[in-house]
């Protein structure tokens, strides 16, 4: 079986300490444009103080889609996901436009 794994067309920023994980997208005020943030370690999320809706992508250390979940609207969670290492958030409409699957592969 062959693995591909896929690229992102968009500018990643990395959550990585306690605080940017902690903040997140919260209170931002423009929807996500080409960019994403990814949020590591973590494996759920909530949307409390958004003002706009995004796609999460939730992968393992392998980079494994484990979960993805699209349109997630403001003042919505999403449970901790089984397997999941990290959460990759995105424009909303970016897991249908790239068609991201579970058991697809993300570099980052």
């Amino acid at each position: 079986m062959i693995t591909y794994k896929r690229t992102l067309p968009y500018s990643i920023q990395i959550a990585d300490s306690f605080f940017k994980r902690l903040r997140g997208l919260m209170f931002r005020k423009t929807p996500l444009a080409k960019e994403g943030l990814w949020i590591t370690p973590c494996n759920s999320i909530h949307m409390c103080f958004m003002k706009f809706a995004i796609d999460a992508v939730f992968i393992n250390k392998e980079g494994k889609i484990i979960k993805t979940v699209a349109e997630l609207q403001p003042w919505r969670f999403v449970k901790p996901v089984k397997g999941a290492y990290s959460v990759i958030e995105l424009p909303a409409g970016t897991v249908q436009k790239l068609e991201l699957k579970e058991g697809e592969f993300i570099e980052l």
